[in-house]
């Protein structure tokens, strides 16, 4: 027995095709999390429609919900509707694999692009398009996920505690409260989409991965002699406890490399930096961390098995969870609350066009100018975002010229 999701397209794509669009967009997609979403929606939506806006809300609900990187999660659930279980893989492997690859070469000492004026006012620029992208994403979600009072009151609600009251408890927090005024505020006649595409996984496969994930979180609880497996077992729990991925990680990665003496204070600030300049998950941190911790295997091994092991908890999460999910959903009250977890989510997303995306990327009019062309160039003339990407870069560097 499979599990059907909501979507207007059979799962016909290839792995490769999965591959290589990701692929591009772990080269392009800078900004953090919420920045990943704008992109994902951007591509996958709007321009591939290889899902529609109310799937994509729902999973990137759900991926909210769950511990690890939602963003991640968000993009191996595309690559899982688009290609069943080979595409979530190959989308994962695309969207991590050149930050990874970056932070690996850093770790080698090949960090010096952001040093020179132009390279620090490129990423600048990367940071400021960036913006535009979460802009254009909050607008497209809100027209079409918040078209009544309830659902705008709910997503405004969300949007002012988020901004007074930042944190992961509370993010959580207004999901589950955005969803329960949905239950009694959203009721209608109108239903969700029809569901018309397959995923690979029954309920037995979906608790067979929840039970994986929590029999390796256990397991990475018992003291290990230093070595790869204790390792795995210090970046499984850092991905397997945090909620909404991003900078929430960092806490966790500090106590386990930094802690038992792995990785210095000094070296563990540097990787954080450098970390916040490349593309796609900040997860990714932690191929830096593998490759240069004071514990076997080390270098590029120690890089495989600190990225796998920090990621390998939310894709077993959202595999556990994605058939009840949409099971769940096809009962007229979970509709009702789902419309609310969605105006929720367009209220988070809103909170972070403010506070991370806009307050530590645009500090004046110069960089207000870059976001407004950047958004007008995405929403009115409909320019491809890769090339927005590029000339936004190219602005920033030209604002930064070499000393």
């Amino acid at each position: 027995m499979r599990t059907s999701m909501p979507s207007d397209r059979p799962p016909t794509g290839s792995p490769f095709e999965i591959l290589r669009v990701f692929l591009r967009l772990g080269c392009t997609a800078f900004g953090g999390p919420v920045a990943h979403l704008g992109y994902f929606r951007t591509e996958f939506v709007e321009r591939r429609k290889w899902l529609t806006e109310q799937a994509y809300a729902d999973l990137v609900a759900l991926s909210q919900f769950l511990p690890g990187p939602a963003s991640s999660q968000t993009g191996f659930g595309i690559g899982l509707i688009r290609g069943g279980l080979a595409g979530g893989i190959a989308a994962w492997i695309g969207f991590t694999l050149p930050s990874a690859a970056l932070l690996v070469a850093f770790a080698y000492g090949a960090g010096g692009i952001a040093a020179t004026g132009a390279g620090a006012g490129m990423l600048h620029g990367l940071k400021l398009v960036a913006v535009a992208i979460v802009a254009q994403a909050v607008l497209g979600m809100a027209r079409s996920l918040c078209p009544d009072r309830p659902r705008a009151t709910i997503a405004t609600a969300t949007l002012v505690t988020m901004l007074l009251a930042p944190g992961s408890l509370f993010q959580i927090g207004t999901i589950i409260a955005g969803g329960m005024a949905g239950w009694f505020l959203c009721r209608g006649p109108d239903t969700l989409p029809a569901d018309t595409l397959l995923l690979p996984l029954s309920r037995r496969a979906g608790m067979g991965c929840m039970a994986v994930f929590l029999g390796l979180l256990a397991f990475a609880f018992i003291p290990m002699l230093p070595g790869p497996v204790a390792l795995f077992d210090a970046f499984y729990r850092s991905g397997a406890l945090v909620f909404g991925g991003g900078h929430v990680v960092l806490p966790l990665l500090r106590d386990a490399v930094v802690t038992p003496g792995w990785v210095s204070d000094n070296a563990f600030l540097a990787g954080y930096g450098a970390a916040q300049a490349v593309p796609g998950p900040l997860f990714t941190f932690a191929a830096y961390l593998g490759t240069i911790a004071g514990i076997a295997p080390g270098g590029l091994a120690g890089a495989a098995i600190a990225t796998g092991a920090i990621f390998l908890p939310g894709i077993l999460c959202l595999l556990g969870a994605l058939p009840f999910w949409h099971d769940l959903r096809g009962r007229p009250g979970a509709q009702a609350a789902m419309r609310g977890t969605n105006a929720a989510v367009v209220g988070l997303l809103g909170a972070a066009l403010y506070n991370p995306v806009w307050t530590s990327a645009v500090h004046g009019a110069a960089d207000c100018a870059v976001v407004v062309t950047a958004f007008v160039l995405l929403l009115v003339w409909r320019a491809p975002p890769l090339l927005v990407v590029l000339l936004s870069a190219l602005t920033g560097a030209v604002m930064h010229p070499p000393a």
